[in-house]
């Protein structure tokens, strides 16, 4: 191998957590090389966009962090911990990340429910901005540099002119999770940095679907969205719009309480949340005539879909009005588990607290720290995992920049 090139600051990763973090090195005036392995930068980023950009949410900080959940490894009795994580995000949080974007020349609007999208609901303008004032500020975006471990003090890349090694003074890992891997998150850099020292939990999927194995009369309802009900499992509760798909279900919905559901908490479905039971139970009570039960039911909910996820989660159904009225409020959310991580949102695992310093270190490397959804930690989409992952970049990338060696 060539004789190593030596950088000032590195960067290994061309997320929005990668990028943040440059752009907070280069704000404290360091020259910024950002190292991505596919042939463009923050495609995940992109194709979360596509649906509409949704940055942030409109509400406080400490609001807003208090949704972040640490991982599943034990938070040992040390600096890091789920409230160091909180106060990152509550140092850059909606306020912040809004007034970042409006610096960027994206127009936002807020919806009904808070969340923040740009008026144009695309991210590729807002990218596009990025990356041309990343580039005025003298960072330098090298595509296609796939990292391949550590060797000493280098760091190893294949690249389209072969084999290269770095020595870089100060180094932020934005390599990101393992989910949706087609799009750079592989979770390749596992090995390399258990191999050095670091404690990496095990991934799981966060912001998942869940398999269900439907009976044939749903097969019509395929496609369609859940409206009007609330969901949930465990201490997570969600009023959110979910999709009946062939395979089971998905949606903002169900991930808002898809973590709790994972780690094997019972799910429910509350079909007519703005209804109390006794009520309810009057309605049922009423004659219904010649009505078919299913009929009757339409005419109760109001909505053929939510009469069919009743018959098929919960018959056989009580005659008893009473009974039936509690099995509409609180209806079993009946799931074979959750989909796999190629297909989450997001992922759960990462580098755990017991392997992270302040400014989100790593003192297994000195001189490395990490950012984004490389770090154990989780949250419903929203807004939440993107502004935290701004704000984790935007953390290391200072204190990357303060370095002793930078």
């Amino acid at each position: 191998m060539e004789t190593p090139e030596e950088v000032e600051a590195l960067v290994i990763g061309g997320g929005p957590a990668g990028l943040m973090a440059a752009e907070a090195m280069a704000g404290a005036g360091l020259r910024v090389v950002v190292a991505e392995a596919m042939p463009t930068p923050a495609r995940k980023f992109l194709m979360a966009g596509k649906s509409g950009l949704n940055l942030t949410r409109a509400e406080p900080a400490e609001v807003f962090a208090a949704r972040l959940d640490g991982g599943a490894a034990p938070e040992p009795p040390g600096y890091f911990r789920t409230e160091d994580l909180r106060r990152i995000v509550e140092a850059f949080g909606p306020d912040e990340v809004a007034d970042w974007a409006r610096g960027l020349g994206i127009e936002l609007f807020t919806g009904s429910t808070g969340r923040v999208f740009p008026v144009g609901m695309k991210a590729s303008p807002l990218l596009r901005a990025w990356l041309a004032r990343l580039a005025s500020a003298g960072v330098e975006l090298r595509t296609r540099w796939r990292w391949a471990g550590f060797d000493g003090n280098r760091l190893r890349f294949e690249t389209p002119g072969g084999a290269r090694a770095v020595i870089a003074k100060a180094v932020v890992l934005a390599l990101g999770g393992a989910s949706w891997p087609r799009l750079g998150s592989d979770a390749a850099w596992v090995p390399w940095l258990r191999g050095a020292g670091v404690e990496v939990a095990p991934f799981r999927p966060a912001n998942m679907g869940f398999r269900v194995e439907w009976s044939g009369h749903m097969a019509r309802h395929a496609g369609q969205a859940v409206k009007g009900t609330a969901l949930s499992a465990g201490r997570l509760a969600s009023r959110g719009e979910w999709v009946v798909t062939a395979q089971g279900v998905e949606g903002g919905g169900i991930y808002e309480v898809s973590a709790a559901l994972r780690d094997g908490a019972a799910g429910f479905v509350d079909l007519a949340p703005g209804v109390g039971v006794a009520a309810l139970a009057a309605r049922l009570a009423q004659p219904r005539g010649k009505l078919s039960v299913g009929n009757r039911l339409r005419r109760v909910l109001g909505d053929p879909l939510r009469v069919a996820l009743l018959m098929e989660w919960g018959r056989p159904l009580p005659d008893d009005p009473a009974a039936l009225a509690a099995l509409i409020k609180r209806l079993p959310l009946r799931h074979e588990g959750a989909m796999g991580l190629d297909r989450a949102i997001s992922s759960a695992g990462g580098v755990t607290a017991a392997s992270l310093g302040p400014g989100l270190h790593l003192p297994a490397r000195p001189g490395t720290f990490v950012a984004g959804e490389m770090i154990d930690w989780e949250a419903p989409t929203g807004g939440y995992l993107l502004t935290t992952c701004l704000a984790t970049g935007r953390h290391a990338g200072l204190a990357a920049a303060k370095w002793p060696g930078g």
